[in-house]
């Protein structure tokens, strides 16, 4: 490198890596899901969508989110007002708190049994 110049790799893939939103009913025990390719702000508002779908037009959807960039941005904040008043409400983790998001465990425990193969 010359300069102080810093080089990025164009030719990045995510081979075979999928990003999984999801969140657990706290009423039922049902994790509700969207497994996509790629990890982008309209996979986020995706997710809202299904959860729209999901649940009857009256009810308040919370959810709790960690700080992460795709849960903030400009597209998440234009889609919001599209749906009916207060039909999400967001709630942020502190950004050193995973452990509060029970979603955090459920991810945790899946990545312990199947993928790494233990109980």
């Amino acid at each position: 490198m010359e300069n102080g110049e810093v080089f990025r790799d164009y030719e990045y893939k995510r081979l075979g890596t999928v990003s999984l939103l999801a969140g657990i009913d706290l009423l039922t025990g049902e994790a509700v899901s969207l497994v996509s390719n790629t990890h982008k702000r309209s996979d986020f508002i995706g997710f809202l969508k299904v959860l729209d779908k999901k649940y009857p037009s009256q009810d308040t959807i919370r959810i709790i989110l960690d700080n992460h960039s795709t849960h903030k941005p400009k597209e998440t904040r234009r889609f919001l007002p599209t749906m009916p008043d207060g039909r999400f409400e967001f709630v942020f983790t502190p950004k050193h708190g995973p452990w509060l998001n029970m979603i955090e465990s459920f991810f945790s425990k899946m990545t312990r049994q199947m993928l790494k193969g233990s109980a």
